[in-house]
């Protein structure tokens, strides 16, 4: 398949009534094809497959998170240049697509606020699809009052301060100058003292260097109450499927060893069932 194929409008109407079945949908990559096309349409690699059933058949924890409504956020967000181009970045939203899985699978209701992606909405999940961060935004909000927050999107910094009407193109001026001004801060919006704060918020931090002094920084700065770091120098993490995790929190730091997406989400999952089945008590 390529992204001709994914794309195609029979096969995204065949896949809807897939997912609509309780099929449970693995992939497809996004990346370079050996037909030479660039983006959604690439089998997904074996261990993410054996992975993806594991996950499946393994038997939920009952009840857990019964009765508990978490917000997620997952993928890039996108800021319009003109009609074409946009400014992102590489988030695959495999990450976050995991966290609601699992966090569904412990039996919360879960409300997943979605950049755009190629992923496949999970099961028992409810997904409100956005592109731009001011979208994202509004769209938590109005997901909200929940228990939790885990905010997982990789969401712009800055947008441009005017989108053009119609499509840039090359002249003998050049390129053309952009002033970009900065989005608002969801993550620290959400962890904001106040009678519709969620009793847990989590971040994350997706950094090139420094990991354990940014994400100890990010913790304080934006009021959270956990923060996990992820290094994203190497290649093979965004839109991979595998990460390795620092959770800081106020107890201090907890070094998880490289494990798959899937079983990161998993484990947090755990993590946020304890919290918030103390908070019931």
């Amino acid at each position: 398949m390529n992204v001709r194929m994914w794309l195609h409008p029979a096969t995204q109407r065949n896949l809807k009534t897939l997912v609509g079945d309780g099929v449970a949908i693995v992939g497809p990559d996004i990346g370079a094809m050996a037909c030479g096309e660039t983006g959604p349409g690439r089998m997904a690699e074996p261990d993410a497959i054996f992975d993806a059933i594991v996950a499946a058949l393994a038997p939920p924890v009952s009840g857990s998170l019964k009765g508990r409504h978490i917000l997620v956020t997952a993928g890039p967000t996108a800021e319009a240049l003109d009609p074409v181009r946009v400014l992102t970045n590489r988030s695959s939203g495999k990450q976050g697509y995991a966290i609601a899985a699992a966090l569904a699978r412990l039996g919360a209701k879960v409300t997943l606020v979605s950049g755009p992606t190629a992923l496949a909405t999970p099961e028992g999940v409810t997904r409100v699809n956005v592109e731009t961060a001011l979208e994202m935004g509004a769209a938590c909000r109005a997901s909200l009052p929940a228990d939790a927050a885990v905010c997982v999107a990789a969401v712009s910094d800055w947008r441009p301060d005017q989108v053009f009407g119609i499509k840039m193109k090359k002249g003998p001026g050049g390129p053309p100058s952009l002033t970009l001004v900065e989005n608002p801060d969801i993550l620290a919006d959400l962890s904001a003292s106040g009678p519709g704060r969620p009793h847990l918020v989590v971040g994350f931090a997706a950094e090139t260097d420094n990991l354990e002094a940014n994400a100890r920084a990010k913790l304080a700065r934006k009021g959270c109450d956990w923060i996990l770091g992820n290094d994203v120098s190497a290649e093979a993490v965004m839109g991979g499927d595998e990460n390795e995790i620092l959770l800081v929190r106020d107890g201090g730091v907890e070094r998880w060893e490289r494990m798959s997406k899937i079983d990161v989400a998993a484990r947090l999952a755990r993590e946020i069932a304890k919290v918030l089945g103390d908070a019931a008590a």
